[in-house]
């Protein structure tokens, strides 16, 4: 269930809402989450060297069309500095190899937590997740896959889609799990091609519907219009 209200000419103060909501669910043994429409998630966005999402997003964000804030980037690579530069947010650089992973996500999990990040959006990140991380953020990492899953998992989704000679390619955003791309599915779109396009006109029409799925799932998040269960989730219009 989700119900939304006007806090105008209601009886109980802002104040004492949680309270009471809290006392309300112990009598009904239930599960609830408040928010408050003025307060906005604090939202980290990791990236690697693709930068397409992550420029659609930063270009959302300043014109005011998602309710959130964006304090800094994260990324295994120096790409996306100038751009967190140009839009005026913090830039943390994390190499990460096969040795030092788990080292690497300790601290970026400190950073999250001292930023009071709630969301993580992984904006074409190419790094897989520790359990440990995931379990962190459960339910509050955003991932964009580019196919329409559970069609072409893994990394090289635009490759598969052209050897097949698809009709409709697609993109996904999904909460991320242990399971690779197998996480709750928030929102997909697809694009047709044909034998005319080659590998590129693929990964060129994909990338249109990578952001557009994207920047969905985060504006939904932020309206609090996503629940989740069992592996699937309900979006509220």
């Amino acid at each position: 269930m989700r119900v939304e209200w006007s806090l105008e000419d209601f009886q109980i103060p802002k104040s004492e809402l949680p309270d009471r909501i809290s006392e309300l669910a112990r009598e009904l043994g239930a599960s609830h989450e408040l928010y408050f429409s003025s307060q906005k998630p604090r939202v980290a966005i990791f990236v690697s060297k693709l930068l397409h999402c992550l420029y659609d997003i930063l270009v959302r964000y300043k014109t005011g069309e998602l309710p959130v804030e964006i304090p800094l980037i994260v990324s295994n690579y120096q790409d996306a500095k100038p751009v967190a530069e140009h839009f005026g947010l913090k830039f943390f650089y994390f190499p990460v190899t096969r040795e030092n992973r788990l080292e690497q996500e300790e601290k970026e999990l400190e950073l999250l937590k001292r930023e009071n990040i709630e969301l993580v959006v992984l904006a074409r990140y190419n790094r897989i997740l520790s359990p440990k991380f995931v379990q962190a953020y459960r339910n509050h990492i955003i991932s964009v896959h580019h196919s329409f899953l559970p069609a072409f998992v893994g990394k090289d989704a635009y490759e598969q889609a052209f050897r097949r000679g698809v009709k409709i390619i697609g993109a996904t955003a999904h909460f991320v799990t242990e399971e690779l791309d197998a996480g709750p599915i928030i929102e997909q779109d697809v694009v047709r091609v044909s034998h005319r396009d080659s590998l590129e006109d693929f990964k060129r029409k994909g990338e249109d519907v990578e952001k557009i799925v994207l920047s969905r799932a985060l504006k939904w998040y932020a309206e609090r219009k996503i629940l989740v269960y069992d592996n699937k989730t309900v979006v509220f219009d």
